[in-house]
C-alpha cells in the first residue's frame, strides 16, 4: 500500500470506529444486549467491507492506473452483492436487533463514505508524471 492509501484509509478507519461504538453504546440503552450486538455487527461489516476495498483499489492502482477504476466498480459492485446476501442471510434472526444492526450500517456507511472523500480531497497527488517528457520530442 502507498502511504496515501494508508493515510486515506485511517482517516476514513478511525472515525468509522468512533461511530461505531457510540452506535454499540445508543443501541445498547435503547435495545438492550441485543441492540449492542447488532450494531456491533453492523459496524464490523462496514470497516471489513470498505477496509478491503480500498486495499483492493491501492494494488490495482499498483498494477496499472486504468486497472484502478475497474477495480472499484468490481469491488463495488461485489460489495453491494455481498450486503444484499448478509442480509439476505439474516433477516429473520433472532440472535440481535436487526434494526440496530441496519442504523449501524447506514450510519457507518455514510460516514466512511464522508472520510474517505474528506481525506481524498486533503490529499496532494499529482496529475500529470513529471518525469514524462512531452510527446513528439525524442525519447520520453
Amino acid at each position: 500500500m502507498q502511504a496515501n492509501d494508508v493515510r486515506v484509509l485511517k482517516s476514513a478507519a478511525i472515525p468509522t470506529s468512533v461511530v461505531g461504538v457510540v452506535a454499540v453504546l445508543v443501541a445498547f440503552l435503547s435495545a438492550g444486549g441485543k441492540g449492542a450486538l447488532g450494531a456491533a455487527m453492523g459496524a464490523l461489516l462496514v470497516g471489513i467491507f470498505f477496509s478491503i476495498s480500498v486495499v483492493v483499489v491501492s494494488y490495482a492502482a499498483r498494477v496499472s492506473p486504468q486497472m484502478m477504476a475497474i477495480a472499484a466498480m468490481v469491488s463495488y459492485l461485489v460489495k453491494v452483492l455481498a450486503i444484499m446476501a448478509v442480509l439476505s442471510a439474516f433477516r429473520d434472526t433472532t440472535a440481535w436487533n436487526t434494526q440496530a444492526f441496519a442504523w449501524s450500517v447506514v450510519v457507518g456507511t455514510l460516514v466512511w463514505t464522508g472520510f474517505e472523500v474528506r481525506a481524498f480531497m486533503k490529499t496532494k497527488m499529482l496529475y500529470v508524471d513529471p518525469e514524462a517528457g512531452a510527446p513528439g520530442k525524442g525519447d520520453a
